[in-house]
């Protein structure tokens, strides 16, 4: 895919970039070899490759699935100003 550098100062215009038209023709060149590797790399076969989250084989260690901490909400519940139904209520501030 290859750009004009009116393309690349539209790009630019859109993303609110500002650059020069010799910045123009920077730019298109350093974008012109990024689709150039994107080519390079859709050309390689992966049929048959199973995807990968990490580049290593690791994985993270798993803790015991139990309760640490103790239930602090009847506490909670008696420092609020209302609550109904283990809810909070609070003024309405939307009209």
């Amino acid at each position: 895919m290859a750009l004009s550098s009116e393309d690349v100062l539209r790009i630019a215009h859109l993303a609110r970039i500002e650059i020069t038209p010799g910045e123009a023709a920077e730019v298109r060149d350093k974008l012109d070899r990024i689709f150039d590797l994107i080519g390079e790399m859709r050309a390689v076969d992966t049929t048959g490759i199973v995807p990968m989250s990490h580049a290593q084989d690791v994985s993270a260690p798993l803790r015991e699935d139990r309760v640490t901490e103790t239930d602090h909400h009847a506490d909670y519940e008696r420092l609020a100003p209302a609550v109904a139904h283990d809810m909070y209520l609070v003024p309405k501030v939307i009209e």
